[in-house]
């Protein structure tokens, strides 16, 4: 799966640039909450929707059972630290609001584990990151096809 993009420096009034980042975390305790085809893309629309009000730009993001990969282009004002903040602070409290009964497996709210991984990732490495991405069913060995989101 081939995808075309464009690129092209974000200009604002006074900077030029882009912040583009791979981001990866994980459910609480690793637990596969994913597995199944509703909260994968329940959770998927609460990502996007925390990334919206933000002001964080999804390129792309793969829900996997146990995990999850994402392409985002940050505002330049914008720490990933800060990013990686909003994104799992805001989906979890959406996907507990949409799904109150995921609260029996995290009875403390917390739906995201404390870790994470970020790397800025420029045009040029753009494309292997995004094959790594899409790819990562084959990677894991997971029978799982298609289920990338744009």
């Amino acid at each position: 799966m081939e995808t075309q993009m464009k690129f092209e420096y974000e200009r604002n009034n006074h900077s030029v640039g882009d912040s583009i980042w791979h981001m990866e975390w994980c459910p609480k305790y690793r637990y596969q909450m994913f597995r199944k085809f509703k909260y994968k893309n329940l959770v998927a629309a609460c990502i996007r929707k925390a990334a919206t009000k933000y002001g964080i730009k999804i390129l792309i993001l793969n829900v996997m059972p146990e995990h999850l990969h994402t392409i985002v282009k940050l505002p330049l004002t914008m720490t990933p630290s800060k990013a990686l903040q909003l994104l799992k602070g805001r989906s979890a409290y959406l996907f507990f609001r949409a799904h109150p009964q995921t609260r029996l497996r995290y009875p403390r709210g917390h739906l995201w584990s404390r870790g994470k991984f970020a790397s800025s990732i420029g045009y040029s490495d753009l494309p292997t990151t995004l094959r790594y991405i899409l790819y990562q069913e084959e990677h894991h060995g997971s029978t799982l096809t298609g289920n990338s989101t744009l």
